[in-house]
């Protein structure tokens, strides 16, 4: 049983060693890949060459001369040159223009009414009237609004005075942009304590509660005087004179002008009273 089992190892190795002896030495390679690149041959145990001489190196390319270079060297001695690396420094202002328009500003804020900068005049307080019905609980008298001055001070609530330099600002200053600008408002009626259209017996009119003001007229820059009675039949300022009546529908509840009736052919009748049906405008 021993003999027998030492004579199967010998077969075994003599078959093992037969195989080894007829194995390659190197295992073959896998095939390549369609599209893969072959890769580097291992690195060489040879020495490497030397460095090539610094004047053998490839040299970086000469930038060309820029515009700004230019100009630098162009320009006369003693002036800075403002180039990209930094923006020109603004011009200051005049020490006495710094001043002018610090004065001005405080003479604004000091003639202010109604808590509101762009309406100046002063307050007046209580104005009674001489008849029932008539009187102001706290007028102001206004000089000017959205830096158009009116031809006189007029003695209206604030109400008005809020809305008359809102129809300035976006009516009559639109308006009348291509003749303009507009510096002066011409008034030709503000409180008066009387009925309307000075009719005996009619209602008190909202002139006689400060609530109202009349428009007469609009003085531009150069001199030039559009009036509402000679303007409005004229056609090159019939359309500022329209357009002009037409933005106050809105500012103010009421808008009479020449086309309303025969009291009006002058002027534009602006109030503050207010309806249900929305602002009254003709």
């Amino acid at each position: 049983m021993i003999a027998a089992r030492g004579a199967a190892l010998g077969v075994l190795l003599l078959l093992a060693w037969s195989a080894a002896a007829g194995a390659p030495e190197h295992s073959p390679r896998p095939p390549m890949r369609a599209g893969a690149v072959p890769a580097a041959p291992a690195p060489s145990s040879a020495p490497m060459p030397s460095a090539a001489p610094a004047s053998d190196r490839i040299r970086p390319a000469v930038r060309p001369v820029s515009d700004q270079s230019l100009q630098a060297a162009a320009r006369p001695a003693g002036l800075p040159f403002l180039g990209p690396e930094r923006s020109p420094a603004p011009w200051s202002r005049p020490e006495g223009l710094s001043q002018k328009a610090m004065a001005k500003k405080r003479a604004l804020r000091a003639g202010a009414i109604c808590g509101d900068i762009g309406i100046q005049g002063e307050p007046v307080g209580r104005v009674p009237g001489r008849i029932a019905g008539c009187g102001i609980e706290d007028a102001v008298r206004v000089r000017s609004v959205a830096g158009v001055r009116l031809s006189q001070p007029a003695v209206v609530t604030c109400d008005v005075a809020r809305s008359l330099k809102t129809w300035v600002e976006r009516g009559v200053k639109p308006a009348f942009r291509r003749r303009g600008p507009v510096v002066e408002l011409k008034v030709a009626a503000h409180y008066v304590c009387r009925t309307r259209n000075n009719q005996r017996g009619a209602k008190i009119s909202e002139h006689g509660r400060g609530r109202a003001i009349d428009i007469s007229g609009f003085t531009m820059m150069d001199g030039e005087v559009v009036t509402v009675l000679k303007g409005w039949g004229q056609g090159t300022t019939l359309r500022p004179l329209a357009q002009s009546l037409k933005a106050a529908c809105g500012p103010f509840g009421t808008v009479l002008g020449p086309n309303s009736d025969g009291y009006h052919k002058d002027h534009f009748h602006m109030d503050v009273a207010r309806y249900r049906s929305g602002p009254y405008c003709r």
